[in-house]
Parts: structure tokens; C-alpha cells; sequence
């Protein structure tokens, strides 16, 4: 018994460090979480991590592809009380009993990703609704768990954690774009109906793809388009702040690194390949961007 209790200390000790070295801005929101939460919001965070960057870290597409369809397993051995030896999994099977938390949204999550891995690198994204759908169903179920894990049934949190995690979710493939075109994966996250519009969209041999070579005004312009899209929504989420429970508010917080990314955007001029984007934390400076954490946390706002 002792054996188990020092296994799931150590799970959930994992489940930390990855979150802090891996989603840094997030980790420092986790934080000012009520400690009864926190320790699930790590695992759900981690969870995560462990999925997002699958293909980044992977030497092979088909490796990456193969730890997501892991992880697809690894949900539904945990629903069906089979131990996993993997921390962030025994760490995430605890979480899962205690609070009871829904299979779906942690299905959803892992099946957005293996859809999205599966995707051929010229298969562009028709609209940015289509894109602020993938948000919503790997950023949005992030935000539902973490309630859910915390006891606070509230169908104002869900509406502004559901326009928090698609205003995330967007702004930060726009912040990945320069690394996805260095693999080829040429404006992937550009939809046709915002490259058309800015004369992005490239037919070559048979094949479309999104230009993004051309640094000057137009690809500027998309990200300035897509990214307007995204300040909607986390203005609809504040707008519904008056109704939204005090306990909820430190799990949307979420909202703060969205913003400072997108306020970073504004600065740059939309020009995601501006190396200043990378500076810091989202472009500010670490301690700034900690005190802003820390003055929506104290105010009780997001």
C-alpha cells in the first residue's frame, strides 16, 4: 500500500514537472488554482502535453501517430480499471476516480489530435470554424474537466470556458506556424476561405497549398483576421463573467496568456515570423507576465 502511495506521489510529481517544462504560461495559472484542484488540473494539464506534442517530438509522423493511438487505448484501459504503467496515465486513472470526471471530453480531445496527425500536410482547413472546432475539442475540454474536477456544475463556466479554449486554441496555431512551415507543413493552419481572401493560397502541380514565404502584408492580414476571431471570443467570455461562479473563475485563467499572446500579436503587427514572439514568456517578460497572472487571480477575474 505504502509502494502505491509513493507511486502516485511520483506520478503526479511527473505530471508537474512536465507541465512546467513543456506549457510554462499555463503551469504558472495552475498555480493559483485552490489547492484541492490543483493536483488534478496538473494530471488533466499533462494529459495534455503528453498528446500535443505526440508529433512534434516524434522522428517519424508514424510514431507520433502511434502514441496518440496509445493514449486512445490508455482512456479506455483507465475507464476500464487496468493499471497503466506511464505516470502522467496512473496519475490521470486517480483523477478519473475521484472525480468522476466524463470519458468523452477526454476521448474527444485525443481523437481531435489523431484526426488532425492522420491529416495530409495539403489538406488545408476549409474555414476558421473548422479550426476553432479542433480548439474547442482539445483546448475547451481541458477547461470542462477541470471543472468538472473540482465539483462546480455551471453552465455560464462551460459557456466562457468553451470561448477561452477556442480563442487559445487559435491564437496559438497562429503562434506555430513558422515552426510547422519549417516542416513543410506549408500554412496548414491558414483555411482556404482566409488565404483566397488574402491571396495566400498557392495551385501548384495539382496540389494547393498556403504561401508562407511571402512575409509582407497579406500573410499579416490572415493572422490579423484570424486572430480578430479569437479576441471575439474572449470577449464573449468576459461578458460573461457577471454570471459565472467566483470557484470558476481561477480555472478560466486560462484566458490571461491568450490575451498576452494576442496583445504580443498586436505589437508585431500580426507578423508571426517576428522573433520577439518567442521572447519570454509569449513575448513579455517572465516577471510581468507572472504579476498579470497574479492581479487577475487576487481580482478574482479572468
Amino acid at each position: 500500500m505504502k509502494g502505491a502511495s509513493t507511486t502516485l506521489r511520483s506520478a503526479f510529481s511527473f505530471c508537474v514537472q512536465q507541465v512546467r517544462t513543456y506549457d510554462y504560461h499555463h503551469y504558472l495559472c495552475l498555480l493559483e488554482l485552490p489547492p484541492d484542484m490543483r493536483k488534478a488540473a496538473f494530471a488533466l494539464r499533462a494529459f495534455n502535453v503528453e498528446t500535443s506534442k505526440a508529433m512534434d517530438v516524434a522522428s517519424d509522423p508514424r510514431i507520433g501517430l502511434m502514441r496518440l493511438l496509445w493514449w486512445q487505448e490508455a482512456i479506455d484501459k483507465i475507464y476500464s480499471s487496468k493499471s497503466i504503467e506511464q505516470p502522467v496515465a496512473q496519475a490521470l486513472a486517480s483523477v478519473i476516480s475521484d472525480h468522476k470526471i466524463s470519458k468523452g471530453w477526454l476521448k474527444r480531445s485525443v481523437e481531435a489530435r489523431i484526426n488532425d496527425a492522420r491529416r495530409d500536410p495539403n489538406d488545408i482547413p476549409n474555414s476558421i470554424s473548422e479550426l476553432e472546432k479542433y480548439a474547442e475539442d482539445t483546448v475547451s475540454t481541458l477547461l470542462y474537466t477541470t471543472l468538472q474536477s473540482g465539483g462546480i456544475r455551471s453552465t455560464a463556466a462551460d459557456h466562457a470556458a468553451s470561448h477561452i479554449g477556442k480563442a487559445s486554441g487559435l491564437l496559438l496555431l497562429l503562434r506555430s506556424l513558422p515552426y510547422h512551415a519549417s516542416k513543410s507543413r506549408q500554412g496548414s493552419y491558414i483555411p482556404i476561405e482566409v488565404a483566397l481572401k488574402h491571396g495566400l493560397l498557392v495551385k501548384e502541380g495539382g496540389r494547393s497549398y498556403v504561401q508562407l514565404e511571402s512575409r509582407e502584408g497579406s500573410l499579416s492580414d490572415a493572422v490579423f483576421e484570424m486572430a480578430s476571431v479569437a479576441n471575439a471570443h474572449l470577449e464573449k467570455a468576459r461578458q460573461l463573467a457577471g454570471t459565472v461562479p467566483v470557484e470558476a473563475r481561477p480555472v478560466l485563467l486560462p484566458s490571461v496568456p491568450a490575451q498576452v499572446l494576442l496583445d504580443t500579436l498586436r505589437k508585431v503587427e500580426f507578423n508571426v515570423f517576428d522573433p520577439r514572439l518567442s521572447r519570454g514568456i509569449l513575448g513579455v517578460p517572465p516577471l510581468w507576465y507572472q504579476m498579470k497572472v497574479k492581479w487577475h487571480s487576487w481580482r478574482r477575474k479572468y
